[in-house]
C-alpha cells in the first residue's frame, strides 16, 4: 500500500503506527511539520513530505498523489480542521486517532460537504473510538428499544506526551453527556458508579470522552453517558479541578504543565505496551426496564490505537468508503473489532 499519507508521523502514535504498517508491508508516505519526519522515513526507506498545516497551498501539495490520510497530529482541536478542508479540497479520504468530541461535531457538520465531494470523512479509528464504537452498536442490537447507553474503560499503562498536552488543554472544560440527543456540560466527575470491567468491582467516574459524541451518530440512544475507572485521588482532582478551572486555563499554568509534560517520556515502552491491557464495559437500558451489558478485552491503548487505525486502512484501501461524516462502527460494523488481533467481546 504506497497511497495513503500519516500526517504527525513523527509523534508517538504516529511513529507506532508507522512501525506496525512497514511491518504489513505497506509503503506510506509519511508526513508533519519538523525535520524528523525526514529522518523517520530515512530509516524506514519511505518517501517524506515535510509541510505544516497553516498554508493551504502547501496541505494541497503535500496530499497530491494519495487517496486517503491518516491524521495523527494532535491536539485535533488546533489540527484537524485544515486537514479535513484540505481533505475536501484535494477529495482525499480523512482519517484520524482523535477522541476530542469538539472535533467530531466539527467533522460532522461537514457532512454534506464531503458528500458532495465523494470523500469519506472517518475520525476516531484509534482506541478512541473503535472498540467503544464498536461494543455500542453491538448493545444496540442487543436491545433495539434502547434509550440509554453507558460505557466504561479500565487501562493501564503510561499517556504519551500528545495524549497528555490534549488533557492539559481540556482539564478546565470540565465533563460532557448527551442528555436527549444534546450533547450537556457537566462539571468533571459529574457521576461515578461501581463496574466490573471483568476484574472485579471498581469505582468509575464520568469523562468526556468521544463516544459521547459519536455513540449518538452510530446508534441513535439519546442519553449517552462514558466512564473511566479512577481511583480516589483521580476522583478528587476532578473535583476540585471545578472550581480551579480559571487557573488550569491561564497561560501561565498551561505553560508549565506542557513543559511538565515535555520533560517526561513520549509514552509506553515497547514492554510496557506488551504488558498493558484494556478492559471495556457497556450497558444499555430503555423505558421498559431491559437492559443488556457487554464486555470487551483488548490490548494495550496505543498499541490498541496502531491495530485498529491499520485495519480501518486496509478496508479504505480496498475501496469500502462511503462519502460523508462517518464513525467506525456504523461503516464497517459491530462485529469489525473481533477481526483485529488481540480483541474478545462476552456478553452478560
Amino acid at each position: 500500500m504506497t497511497n495513503y499519507l500519516i500526517y504527525g508521523a513523527n509523534g508517538y502514535t504516529g511513529s507506532l503506527i508507522v512501525r506496525m504498517a512497514v511491518e504489513r508491508g505497506h509503503r506510506p508516505i509519511l508526513a508533519g511539520r519538523s525535520d524528523s519526519v525526514v529522518t523517520l522515513a530515512r530509516s524506514h526507506q519511505l518517501e517524506s513530505r515535510r509541510f505544516g498545516l497553516d498554508e493551504p497551498t502547501r496541505i494541497d501539495a503535500g496530499l497530491a498523489g494519495v487517496t486517503a490520510v491518516l491524521h495523527c497530529a494532535g491536539p485535533f482541536q488546533h489540527t484537524a480542521q485544515a486537514m479535513a478542508q484540505a481533505c475536501l479540497r484535494n477529495k482525499v479520504h480523512y482519517l484520524d486517532v482523535t477522541g476530542e468530541i469538539g472535533v467530531f461535531e466539527m467533522l460532522a457538520g461537514l457532512d454534506r460537504q464531503a458528500r458532495d465531494a465523494g470523500v469519506m470523512l472517518l475520525p476516531g479509528v484509534g482506541f478512541d473510538v473503535v472498540p467503544t464504537d464498536c461494543l455500542a452498536v453491538h448493545l444496540k442490537r442487543r436491545l433495539p428499544t434502547a434509550t440509554h447507553l453507558a460505557l466504561g474503560m479500565q487501562t493501564f499503562g503510561r499517556l504519551s506526551r500528545g495524549t497528555a498536552t490534549t488533557m492539559a488543554e481540556n482539564f478546565h472544560r470540565g465533563g460532557a453527556v448527551r442528555l436527549g440527543g444534546v450533547i450537556k456540560a457537566v462539571p468533571a466527575c459529574w457521576k461515578t458508579r461501581t463496574i466490573d470491567f471483568g476484574r472485579g468491582p471498581t469505582v468509575a467516574m464520568t469523562i468526556p470522552w468521544g463516544d459521547v459524541s459519536t455513540a449518538w451518530y452510530s446508534t441513535g440512544i439519546p442519553n449517552i453517558e462514558v466512564y473511566m475507572a479512577a481511583p480516589w485521588k483521580v476522583r478528587m482532582f476532578a473535583r476540585i479541578s471545578r472550581w480551579l478551572g480559571w487557573l488550569l486555563r491561564t497561560e501561565f499554568m498551561q505553560r508549565r504543565l506542557k513543559q511538565r509534560i515535555q520533560a517526561g517520556p513520549p509514552g509506553p515502552t515497547d514492554e510496557e505496551r506488551a504488558r498493558g491491557k484494556c478492559y471495556l464495559w457497556g450497558e444499555v437500558s430503555d423505558d421498559r426496564g431491559a437492559s443488556a451489558v457487554s464486555r470487551v478485552r483488548g490490548p494495550e491503548g496505543y498499541t490498541a490505537t496502531a491495530l485498529t487505525a491499520l485495519a480501518v486502512l486496509d478496508q479504505v484501501q480496498q475501496g469500502q468508503v462511503t462519502p460523508g461524516f462517518q464513525t467506525p462502527a456504523k461503516m464497517y460494523g459491530a462485529d469489525f473489532l473481533l477481526a483485529i488481533p488481540g480483541f474478545q467481546r462476552t456478553d452478560e
